[in-house]
């Protein structure tokens, strides 16, 4: 018999954890596509009835997106320019309506090498709580992601929150996403950088890529290259001139490989201009 279950409250939630294996829903808006006419042959464990998951807080450390925030919620909460470019990936989560009930968290668990909101979270260096009702954890978001459709969460734990320290919530940062059309397109490529800049010269960098591998990656060769450097011209010189051996993109519907090769190093280009403040924000880089 399959179960059903919607605790209204986070111990509820893990004491049901420990029982059987269960599929978390919260928003569903992958879940549900993804069934198709299928029967649903796994337990759900639905959270959307507890409050206290949803929304944006801070502590002396770090800003905290409960694991039920919606993209909605990002969109609309007040946050420093650093959250610039997750607040626009916010806005390429499917449409107004998809937003309005996906989860933050749901993103990262459904664990797809072209979720939006996974670039611009890396580039945050954020990390993922997970409870269980024995122990809390904190794995980093580059750990807790392990490859297509597949996470490190355990099955008795709960993502519970992602959590941005505030020593990486410094600077300014951008987003943009290459698409086959402006709207409701999956990526192709799409890329986040942060930047903080003092007196014309990049101090720090932070630049992630997905859709261009198994995972969304950091550029660490790109980043090491941009500190130092001031900002002129010759950035988009460093871009085109610096490797990036941790992009291994796939041939598919939406591009081939070497296509999305060359089309990361220009949206890199335009992702870090946009986080210099040197070019508007654009929707989809179509």
């Amino acid at each position: 018999m399959i179960r059903y279950a919607k605790p209204a409250t986070f111990d509820e939630a893990l004491t049901l954890l420990d029982e059987t294996s269960w599929r978390v829903l919260a928003g569903g808006t992958d879940f549900y596509p993804s069934q198709g006419n299928r029967p649903i042959r796994e337990n759900i464990l639905d959270i959307n009835g507890i409050v206290t998951l949803r929304g944006v807080a801070e502590n002396e450390t770090h800003w905290l997106i409960g694991a039920r925030t919606t993209w909605a919620d990002i969109i609309r909460q007040s946050l420093p320019s650093a959250f610039e470019a997750l607040k626009h990936a916010a806005r390429e989560v499917g449409s107004p309506q998809i937003q309005n009930v996906a989860s933050v968290a749901g993103n990262l668990c459904n664990a797809s090498p072209a979720a939006d909101g996974v670039p611009a979270l890396l580039v945050l260096d954020a990390d993922v709580e997970l409870r269980s009702s024995e122990a809390t954890r904190y794995l980093p978001l580059a750990d807790f992601i392990l490859g297509n459709r597949r996470t490190a969460r355990r099955p008795n734990e709960l993502v519970t929150a992602i959590r941005v320290p505030k020593t990486s919530a410094a600077g300014t940062s951008g987003f943009v996403k290459l698409g086959a059309r402006r709207y409701l397109v999956i990526s192709i490529a799409m890329v986040a950088a942060r930047l903080v800049i003092e007196d014309g010269i990049v101090q720090q960098a932070a630049i992630a890529v997905g859709a261009c591998s198994a995972v969304a990656t950091r550029l660490s060769h790109v980043e090491k290259a941009l500190v130092g450097r001031t900002l002129d011209g010759s950035l988009a010189d460093i871009i085109q001139a610096t490797p990036m051996p941790q992009l291994a993109p796939i041939d598919d519907v939406r591009g081939s490989a070497a296509y999305r090769l060359n089309a990361a190093r220009e949206i890199v280009a335009r992702a870090i201009q946009a986080a210099a403040c040197q070019s508007p924000q654009r929707e989809v880089a179509a």
